[in-house]
């Protein structure tokens, strides 16, 4: 099975798109490694411990929102190449200052993947 190293899913990441929002916070991804999808969606951790419900966890497709637990084989992940995708959770706001996030999937013919990434909250801009 072969094996992605989170040195290089980490280059999805947006840098400094870490950012509070009116329902919770919000950052973002942009594919540049490869078309592909995933059949699944696991859990946001929030600095290395607090896990986030898949519930509260969601992005947009096609003008709808989708949760992360609503990710199966029939309704997939899409990661288009050159595309951003922001990912949302409602819930309280981040504290200004650093934060780690780890995001991770399921795709088929590879498994489970994930990476972490540090970014640091501002503590005057809310979307």
């Amino acid at each position: 099975m072969p094996l992605v190293p989170a040195f290089i899913l980490r280059r999805l990441y947006v840098k400094n798109s870490l950012r509070n929002t009116q329902r919770g916070w919000r950052f973002t991804l942009r594919n540049s490694l490869g078309s592909g999808y995933a059949v699944g969606l696991v859990p946001l951790k929030l600095d290395e411990s607090q896990e986030i419900p898949m519930s509260v966890t969601w992005f947009e497709n096609d003008g709808e929102e989708v949760t992360f637990d609503q990710v199966t084989e029939d309704n997939t992940f899409g990661l288009k190449m050159n595309k951003e995708i922001v990912i949302n959770v409602d819930s309280d706001q981040l504290e200004p200052g650093d934060h780690n996030v780890y995001f991770g999937c399921i795709i088929p013919g590879i498994g489970k993947i994930g990476f972490d990434f540090n970014d640091v909250v501002s503590s005057d801009k809310t979307q």
